[in-house]
């Protein structure tokens, strides 16, 4: 998928994970010091393949990469709530769908890039109709991110307590995400 977000001059574009093309990229990503906390997937490198492979097997998922101007930055793990352990957390309904991700090098930090890429996958995920809900749930400490998903349109729900860290529980409703996007103006998709 390419999109051209007139907003910030830039293509964006996401493609599916693959575990041979991706394995030593997603490796080293998960090993900068921006991610180790709160992702926590700094493992060995057979260790980290064997945990992508389970990861790429989960059909209630998919995993992308996301490129800036063709240049992979960054990971994306989309999914859907009602078959992830987010359901035990809220009455998640059949069709909503959930976010997480990270940006790998360090140079695409700071540079306005995470709200034009949330929102051009929040529109993406949207565009399956029975959609009404997006859903995310980042670590508490992580105050950027929730700053970005609430720019997009997230909104707080609640904290909960997950196996691997202490969340914010935020939902995206379909309507007023386009209505803060006006159908998404700035994002053109020319290529799925």
């Amino acid at each position: 998928m390419k999109l051209f977000d007139k907003e910030i001059g830039y293509e964006l574009s996401f493609r599916e994970v693959e575990l041979e093309e991706d394995l030593q990229r997603l490796h080293q990503w998960h090993h900068q010091a921006h991610v180790i906390p709160f992702w926590k997937q700094n493992f060995s490198l057979p260790e980290y393949k064997a945990h992508l492979i389970k990861l790429l097997q989960d059909k209630h998922q998919t995993l992308y990469i996301g490129h800036v101007n063709g240049e992979p930055m960054s990971y994306w793990e989309c999914y859907w709530a009602k078959d992830d352990i987010l359901a035990n957390y809220y009455d998640a309904k059949s069709d909503d769908q959930g976010i997480h991700l990270l940006f790998g090098p360090e140079a695409f930090l700071g540079r306005g890039l995470a709200l034009p890429f949330l929102r051009a996958m929040s529109a993406i995920l949207f565009n399956h109709e029975a959609t009404t809900k997006l859903v995310a749930e980042p670590d508490v400490r992580n105050e950027k991110m929730i700053h970005i998903f609430e720019k997009c349109g997230f909104k707080r729900q609640k904290e909960i307590e997950l196996p691997d860290k202490r969340g914010l529980l935020m939902f995206c409703e379909r309507e007023a995400f386009f209505r803060r996007w006006k159908d998404v103006k700035s994002i053109q998709k020319y290529d799925v």
